[in-house]
């Protein structure tokens, strides 16, 4: 009886001692099931507050490791089979400063993650705890809530170097040779004034520098928006644009920017650039793009040869139109113009637009988004602006008029009277809308009032002694 005892208690060691043996494969399978080990190092490096944030954070990236499945023929990149290549320095700086955009620039092993918009920066040399984790919204009017409400945000996350890292990044899937450029199209619609000023010309000074060896990876991304200006993507990239939020895949790239770099409405500052660009050299690379064939115009000498000054004149239909729209053509072709009229049909595709445009002397119009197609006229030709009602010329020349030297054209405008806006037919006299329009515009009824709520009857008479001086300018005998 007691040798059976003792059978008993020497197989009851045996069998525990086999379970102390077992237990740490188990565990190690546990860990690398889970990823609990990296968030518990996790937890050392930033704090309880930010745990829970890893830990859902984590359930965005399992399966990652099969997303190469799911590429794009398109893919001219080199492919990591089964691990990364030994990971470099990595370097991670921000710039908050900037009034329209805020702006992340990212060197060494980056990581980025479409789905969960994040960008991994691996051994980080310039990793803090408190700034392990950034987030940016890759649009450039920053200061407008209502616009940057509708911005993803993309996070960068960086990990210090080893051995004081204990987080495991997604292994990369698709590694680049490129640098990458993150933005968004999320901001501007269908307006071709945001689109140019937004984004076109902050991408160009961003990308253009590449020289087309770049990745754009577009958030927020709009089929309408990449497709009428494919043309000037591929003009800065030599890679169709990754659609961000689809994209499934763990991407690799040497280096990376998140954010546009924005200077001022339609505009470039030399002084900010990092390669000196300028407006004039950007409408050279439209230019280019669209393949137009005048750089310059030069002065029309209309008596001599018969040519006659080409005009183009920018019409809208829904607000702010010209109600005399034919008495005011008539008026330019009397006095010597040979005018286009286009409307908003005719300005919907780009690239055919933008060679009327360039054909022409003289671009006028009424405020609004169809002047911006005066980045397409050649040096040295007139932008004439017509100012709707309602102390508008302030904001009017801060979006056309302040723009137009940089660009080597010259500016002209006319600014509507009382007696020439619809807004006689809704308001009395004596409505603040006449008598005291900054209070209105105080109120925030700018746009819903003297944008969106008036068309203009032009004085043909007065709108005549414009043009005749503009016509003069650009004319010799």
């Amino acid at each position: 009886m007691r040798g059976k005892q003792e059978g008993t208690k020497h197989g009851s060691s045996t069998g525990t001692a086999a379970m102390w043996l077992l237990l740490p494969p188990v565990l190690v399978l546990i860990v690398l099931k889970t990823g609990f080990l990296p968030q518990v190092a996790h937890f050392r490096e930033t704090g309880f507050t930010k745990v829970s944030d890893e830990m859902v954070h984590k359930v965005s990236t399992l399966g990652l490791d099969g997303a190469t499945r799911q590429q794009q023929s398109h893919d001219t990149v080199k492919r990591e089979a089964a691990k990364d290549v030994s990971a470099p320095i990595s370097k991670l700086t921000c710039n908050f400063n900037n009034a329209h955009s805020d702006i992340c620039t990212m060197e060494g092993d980056l990581r980025v993650h479409g789905k969960s918009a994040t960008v991994y920066v691996v051994s980080a040399s310039t990793f803090r705890p408190e700034n392990s984790s950034i987030k940016v919204q890759p649009y450039t009017r920053k200061w407008e809530k209502e616009t940057m409400s509708r911005i993803r945000e993309v996070t960068m996350r960086s990990m210090p170097p080893a051995p004081y890292s204990f987080t495991i990044p997604p292994r990369c899937t698709v590694r680049h040779d490129v640098p990458a450029v993150v933005f968004s199209t999320g901001g501007c619609g269908t307006n071709f004034f945001h689109a140019m000023s937004d984004l076109i010309v902050p991408l160009y000074i961003t990308a253009h520098e590449y020289s087309g060896r770049v990745q754009l990876l577009i958030t927020d991304y709009e089929p309408k928006w990449v497709a009428k200006f494919r043309p000037i993507l591929a003009a800065l990239s030599m890679h169709p644009v990754i659609d961000l939020d689809a994209d499934t895949a763990v991407r690799c790239f040497p280096s990376a920017r998140v954010g546009l770099e924005s200077h001022r409405m339609l505009g470039i500052d030399p002084d900010l650039s990092r390669n000196g660009y300028t407006m004039m050299g950007f409408r050279d690379f439209l230019r280019s793009t669209f393949s137009l064939q005048r750089p310059w115009t030069t002065p029309v000498i209309s008596r001599s040869t018969g040519r006659k000054p080409r005009l183009v004149m920018v019409l809208r239909r829904h607000s702010r139109a010209i109600t005399n729209e034919a008495d005011a053509i008539s008026s330019m072709v009397d006095l010597g113009f040979e005018v286009v009229a286009a409307g908003p049909e005719d300005a919907s595709d780009m690239g055919q637009f933008a060679g009327v445009v360039n054909s022409c002397d003289v671009m006028v119009g009424v405020h609004g988004a169809g002047l911006t197609n005066m980045v397409f006229l050649p040096h040295n030709a007139t932008v004439v602006q017509i100012i709707p009602w309602g102390e508008m010329k302030v904001a009017c020349r801060y979006d056309f008029g302040d723009p137009v030297p940089d660009m080597g054209l010259r500016y002209a405008e006319y600014e509507v009277t009382a007696q020439e806006t619809t807004l006689n037919e809704k308001y009395p006299r004596d409505h603040p809308v006449f008598t005291d329009p900054a209070s209105l515009h105080r109120q925030g009824k700018l746009w819903e009032i003297f944008l969106q709520g008036q068309n203009v009857t032009l004085d043909i008479g007065r709108f005549r002694g414009v043009m005749q001086h503009v016509y003069q300018s650009i004319t010799t005998d």
